[in-house]
């Protein structure tokens, strides 16, 4: 503790600056570390979103085989089945696709491609809501109006319909020229532009809830500029509803990802993501060729799942009334 003298000669102690250790035990002793803790299907839902997501990040160190490199592809390894069924072989667990890929490899690649585009579009939706919920929370009247109309009828349009027609746009402007780089970044304005009215009207009515209060109204009389106002004092009171829509809209992006990968929309089949996979795979199902489809599949599912339940968690863990 440090002195200061007071207006009587005394001196009154001021907090001593919280050390990093003072801190970690804060965050170690929050509430929402603590029904963490304490809720087991949120642990299981942590622990398979972390092996997905930490195996597609590790990809190029952890799968047998390359699905992009070409020299490591034959078609004499192709619709091999799963190791454990007579005719499998053990290089490939998952078995292989039509073009010799390896199921297992495939998938950890797809994995990577998905839950990057989708973490992507969730942070261009996440960027452009924010901004113009602050914008339209804080300025109120026609701003306010237009940006509410906008999202208005944004809203009416679902947003698989709005991710088709803007690859459909690109496709009709740039034809073949596109390459596969051009392709992801196209996913990704596709997803963005189409989950950015949750984050806006959220935003838009904590703004109008803060702008009111003291530390903004003192801010603004020291003549504060209204963008540091926003981004450095109001944002900051109002991200807790937003992880909550990121993390429900990041389970969207990958489901939209691979709903438009499935429908050939998408990726093309030399970057393969879960949702190609599954489009490939579906060709082969009545052959009995199932694992094509089955394992990429089942990964989709259980990232979806995991990382919805989170999404849960986080809700009621940040919601006062629920504590």
């Amino acid at each position: 503790m440090i002195a200061e003298p007071l207006t009587d000669g005394s001196e009154a102690p001021i907090p001593a600056k919280p050390t990093l250790r003072m801190r970690i035990n804060a965050v170690l002793q929050s509430d929402v570390l603590y029904s963490f803790r304490n809720s087991r299907v949120t642990i299981v839902a942590a622990v398979v979103t972390a092996i997905i997501v930490l195996a597609a990040i590790c990809a190029p160190l952890i799968a047998p085989q390359d699905p992009y490199d070409l020299r490591q592809l034959s078609l004499l390894d192709s619709h091999n089945p799963p190791a454990w069924i007579t005719g499998g072989d053990w290089r490939f667990l998952l078995g292989t696709d039509d073009q010799g890929r390896d199921v297992f490899s495939a998938i950890l690649y797809g994995s990577r491609q998905s839950i990057g585009i989708g973490v992507l579009a969730v942070m261009l939706a996440g960027v452009i809501g924010i901004s113009l919920g602050l914008i339209a929370g804080y300025f109120g009247g026609s701003v306010d109006s237009l940006i509410m109309r906008a999202a208005d009828i944004q809203s009416t349009f679902p947003p698989i319909l709005v991710a088709m027609l803007i690859d459909g746009t690109t496709r009709a402007l740039f034809g073949e020229q596109r390459n596969e780089q051009a392709v992801i970044w196209v996913m990704v304005l596709s997803i963005g532009l189409s989950f950015w009215v949750q984050y806006a009207r959220t935003v838009r009515g904590s703004t109008m809830v803060e702008k009111s209060k003291d530390y903004v109204l003192a801010a603004r009389l020291i003549g504060i500029r209204p963008g540091l106002i926003l981004f450095r004092h109001v944002l900051p009171n109002v991200i807790g509803p937003v992880l909550v829509i990121a993390t429900i809209n990041l389970v969207l992006a990958i489901i939209t990802e691979a709903t438009l990968s499935f429908l050939g929309l998408g990726l093309p089949s030399t970057q393969p993501s879960l949702g190609t996979l599954i489009q490939t795979g579906q060709k082969y199902l009545f052959a009995g060729e199932w694992w094509i489809a089955i394992f990429p599949g089942i990964t989709l599912a259980a990232l979806v799942l995991a990382v919805n339940l989170l999404g849960d968690w986080l809700r009621d863990a940040l919601n006062p009334r629920l504590r």
